[in-house]
């Protein structure tokens, strides 16, 4: 309920952190649930884990739209890895990492971020080690300073400060250079010349970056920390439980909420009223937001962070820190699952997101013409994806039964070049292997294409194929042929899936050919077989039965 609140205030990325979020036996249905948001404006859903357990569910979570991973690992000696984590589990970590290099070489498309916390006399030896796992694997390793919270022992003499890594580096790698991040980044970001992965240096407290912070936090009883570093929180749990008694909200009482989300998502309410999300949302947006415009310009020093009372975000118990004000509301019952996981929002906003008091949900509006209100046409027939209001909304499908699903889309690349499809058969494009990426490229695209068709529903996917073929054409300049299969047990279609492969394929070859060919032509985009939904089988636009043929795509 509250992911579904924030993104639509504009949140883009949500991370799931911890204590442990792998440990929790509902976190799978958790993700699907975060990452249907993605029709509705979410990005990015990610993850903070030890690795430990990662690997068993790592599937799953990529088919719940999983993008990026953050793994905690401080050392990469096994022994120290003992002694530091009070287990042993190094070498199931590492099975963690490797699982996700190796789906990322089938384009799952996992972001993989390495953090490490260093501290001297205990892992500060082991600063190069890191370095070197970006000499050939995609890997962000980001050394983070360590920093103060109740019960870890911090001193300022265990701090080892990124000027001091940064020189380490430099000394066996003057090339070192920086990258030009995004402005809302946590990590400056260096890479090597010739490495394959970056590094990354979190400088919470020597150079600290909250002038452009905009992260927003929610702990795991429900309180929301707009500063990891703050001793405030305010009770959105609290806020929303007002509507039961203060008790937790009941499964048919829940159940009524998210049909109203789902009404309010399709656009199926006929405009007199704006459905809530919840009974008293607008009081959620004006805690949070009176939350956010209290924040400081910055966090405390480091003379006084030590001695300040701050509980880390994985803490549940009944002597929290609250925020002062007309919005402390009493605790009710307190929680004792501590593998509970946080959420960890970053808005698309410029920092830090000021939620307004009273914030309507915004709506895509649809074009029609003046002859033709409401998304229909002259003829009669209606626009599906708009609703009767014009809003164009994504159409219901909870009332279909899955069945099997396949689209088969084409089109080429025609070059004028004649020296073009030879290089590309010879692999002599100084990109690389035209038609190697190109295949992964499809397949990736159409495992995201409810990410960049604003209106498709995200879908499980089966089967993925992209077959490219070189044709030497008469006037000896050729083209690639291009056939883009995908297949899925569904509620709806995967035309747009296969659409989405077979032109973002053509698009990469396009890409790595533009050097050699600057006239090339991409062509012929069509879905020429469609099987699987109450329509049946379609051959190339046209019914197996001989029917009218369906609408050109």
């Amino acid at each position: 309920m509250l992911s579904t609140l924030f993104v639509s205030q504009g949140v883009t990325k949500i991370r799931l952190t911890g204590g442990e979020p792998t440990v929790r036996s509902d976190i799978l249905p958790l993700m699907r649930q975060i990452g249907a948001l993605r029709s509705q404006g979410l990005r990015e859903l990610c993850l903070t884990t030890n690795g430990l357990a990662l690997h068993r569910k790592l599937e799953g979570m990529v088919e719940a739209g999983l993008t990026g991973v953050n793994l905690s690992l401080d050392t990469l000696d096994p022994w120290q890895f003992q002694i530091m984590t009070r287990r042993k589990g190094f070498d199931a970590v590492m099975r963690s990492i490797e699982k996700i290099l190796e789906l990322n070489k089938h384009g799952a498309g996992i972001k993989l971020k390495i953090n490490s916390v260093v501290m001297r006399g205990i892992n500060d030896k082991e600063i190069m080690s890191f370095v070197e796992m970006t000499r050939e694997k995609d890997i962000e390793v980001r050394f983070i300073e360590y920093m103060p919270f109740d019960g870890n022992k911090w001193n300022k003499g265990k701090m080892f400060s990124y000027s001091e890594m940064l020189d380490l580096i430099k000394e066996e790698y003057p090339q070192l250079e920086r990258v030009k991040g995004h402005k809302n980044d946590t990590s400056k970001t260096y890479k090597i010349p010739g490495f394959t992965g970056s590094l990354g240096f979190i400088t919470s407290m020597t150079h600290n970056f909250c002038g452009t912070c905009n992260r927003l936090r929610i702990t795991s009883d429900g309180n929301l920390k707009v500063c990891l570093f703050g001793n405030a929180e305010v009770s959105l749990r609290d806020i929303i439980r007002q509507s039961n008694n203060g008790e937790p909200i009941e499964e048919s009482a829940f159940e009524i909420l998210k049909q109203l989300a789902l009404d309010r998502q399709q656009g199926l309410n006929d405009g007199s009223t704006q459905p809530s999300l919840s009974p008293n949302e607008e009081e959620l947006l004006n805690v949070i937001g009176m939350a956010v415009k209290r924040k400081k310009a910055k966090h405390a020093g480091i003379g006084e962070l030590e001695h300040m009372k701050n509980r880390p975000m994985i803490l549940i118990d009944s002597q929290s820190p609250r925020l002062n004000g007309p919005y402390s509301i009493p605790r009710g019952v307190s929680l004792t699952d501590r593998s509970a996981p946080g959420l960890y929002l970053l808005s698309s906003l410029t920092p830090p997101p000021i939620l307004s008091s009273r914030v309507h949900s915004q709506q895509l509006r649809g074009f029609s013409s003046t002859r033709c209100p409401l998304g229909r046409q002259a003829d009669g027939t209606k626009l599906t994806h708009v609703s009767e209001s014009g809003a164009a909304h994504m159409v219901s499908i909870s009332d279909k039964s899955p069945t099997k699903r396949l689209a088969k889309a084409i089109c080429s690349v025609r070059f004028t070049d004649k020296t073009a499809c030879r290089l590309i058969q010879e692999n002599q494009i100084k990109k690389g292997d035209v038609l190697g990426v190109a295949r992964i490229a499809g397949i990736m695209a159409a495992k995201r294409t409810s990410d960049l068709i604003p209106l498709c529903h995200p879908i499980p996917l089966s089967k993925v194929a992209v077959e490219l073929a070189v044709v030497q054409g008469p006037d000896g300049a050729g083209r690639v042929d291009i056939e883009a299969t995908v297949a899925c047990e569904g509620k709806t279609g995967v035309e747009m899936e296969a659409l989405t492969a077979a032109s973002t394929a053509a698009l990469t070859i396009y890409d790595m050919c533009k050097a050699v060919d600057k006239r090339m032509t991409i062509e012929g985009l069509k879905v020429v077989l469609k099987e699987g939904g109450k329509s049946g089988r379609w051959i190339d636009g046209m019914q197996e039965d001989g029917a009218s043929p369906t609408p050109e795509i």
